[in-house]
């Protein structure tokens, strides 16, 4: 072959190339499925703490509970729930092409996180107001149950709070890289990614609630 034809067939090969550039899709959602695992054992010890110390101190959760507001953990768990759903339909109208209504669902969404965080900020207000934190002298002089029941409450709420921030921090990203283009139907892996984080957080939540919310 003649100089002149390689640097032809290179030139056409180039393009064929640039077409098939290969996208491991199967790996990028193995990895994200990996990370999530990780995130379950976290809670998964912590749950398991929670559930040692309740055994021993029955009474004494049973007693500090009622301090919760029931009515914001509720809203809240319908919050999460709602901003779970939006999440999917996000992905989903992203999938069939619809790019307007997927950036107003994720914009949704980030509002429910938002949300729930204004919540819990005047939920944790409210304790705050009473004594009922780590080193105050209103709970320094509660029974050791109690106090062991708020240590794990500002703790585990406290954490999945942090994974609520930082959900909303990755949608986003995503949100930000839809306008863009960078997210289309035929790549949308990230986005995906996104919401099985975003999932997480929600199911964490539905076992917190009930934990520190309806024990009796």
């Amino acid at each position: 072959m003649s100089s002149a034809e390689s640097t032809q067939a290179a030139v056409i090969a180039e393009p064929h190339i640039e077409e098939h550039a290969h996208r491991d899709d199967v790996r990028s959602r193995m990895g994200m499925w990996l990370f999530l695992f990780s995130e379950l054992l976290l809670f998964g010890g912590l749950f398991l703490m929670y559930s040692v110390y309740r055994y021993m101190h029955q009474t004494d959760f049973s007693i500090a509970s009622k301090e919760m507001n029931t009515f914001l953990g509720t809203l809240n768990t319908v919050i999460l729930l709602t901003s779970s759903l939006t999440m999917a339909l996000a992905i989903n109208a992203m999938q069939r092409g619809k790019k307007g209504l997927s950036i107003f669902l994720q914009i949704f969404t980030i509002l429910c996180g938002a949300a729930f965080m204004v919540n819990k900020f005047i939920e944790w207000s409210h304790e705050f107001a009473k004594g009922n934190y780590p080193g105050s002298a209103i709970l320094a002089s509660k029974p050791k149950g109690q106090i062991l029941y708020f240590g794990l409450y500002y703790s585990m709420v406290g954490l999945h709070g942090i994974h609520v921030l930082v959900g909303m921090t990755i949608i986003a990203f995503m949100l930000v890289f839809t306008i863009r283009g960078k997210i289309t139907p035929d790549n949308y892996v990230k986005l995906e990614a996104a919401g099985l984080y975003w999932h997480l957080v929600d199911i964490i939540w539905i076992f917190l609630f009930p934990l520190f919310y309806l024990i009796t």
